[in-house]
């Protein structure tokens, strides 16, 4: 039995496979660097499955596209949502679970063969983690939302005063959840503000008698 090996399909793929790799491998490093839960060595696993995947369908003669594509994006949206968690208020991972998705779409174009634009969407990616870094810590920096978990004696008064302090450090809070115990009562609130009133109002919890607990 003679085994014919098709060279020039080797060579193709395998140079698809070459640059889905190194792409995914500049998404992965940006991620490693940051130390986000998924970094390197996945985002180089995912670009290089699409890839596999959209040659493979291309060899079985698949003459729908749109469907390898819808396939593709459905794997890839379970390890997306595994990236995504709540902490209090804030939800994170919607970055990295974007990245995956991202990361797959480049693989596909790495399969298809459409290099530059591969690149391009790679460079562009880059360009938005890195360059858009300092805008988000400027937004950030006038735009925070945090949870705060207070405890106090069971006075109305006292709740009065702290929520009156969140106002006056021009901050925009709401008690989300009350838990009453024995001897104190714990508010859970939701507050949204700048950086410096945040700082500000820690400062006071953290001076003020009457504020037997709290946590952010």
């Amino acid at each position: 039995m003679t085994i014919v090996v098709d060279y020039d399909f080797i060579i193709a793929n395998s140079v698809k496979l070459l640059v889905s790799t190194l792409l995914g491998a500049l998404i992965g490093a940006e991620r490693e660097y940051k130390g986000r839960n998924i970094g390197f060595r996945t985002i180089i696993l995912i670009t290089l499955g699409s890839t596999l995947f959209t040659i493979l369908s291309t060899i079985a003669g698949d003459s729908e596209p749109a469907r390898i594509a819808a396939n593709i994006v459905t794997g890839v949206g379970f390890l997306g949502a595994g990236a995504i968690f709540r902490e209090g208020a804030t939800v994170k991972g919607m970055t990295t679970a974007s990245l995956i998705w991202i990361s797959a779409a480049i693989g596909m174009a790495c399969g298809f063969g459409q290099y530059e634009f591969a690149l391009l969407v790679t460079g562009t990616v880059l360009f938005v983690l890195l360059g858009f870094a300092s805008v988000q810590k400027t937004i950030d920096r006038y735009s925070q939302e945090r949870v705060y978990k207070i405890s106090i004696s069971k006075n109305q008064e006292l709740q009065k005063e702290v929520e009156e302090k969140i106002k006056s450090l021009k901050l925009k809070g709401h008690a989300i959840k009350f838990n009453k115990l024995e001897d104190k009562m714990q508010i859970e609130y939701e507050v949204r503000g700048s950086e410096a009133g945040h700082k500000q109002l820690i400062q006071y919890l953290s001076v003020e008698q009457f504020i037997q607990h709290f946590e952010v």
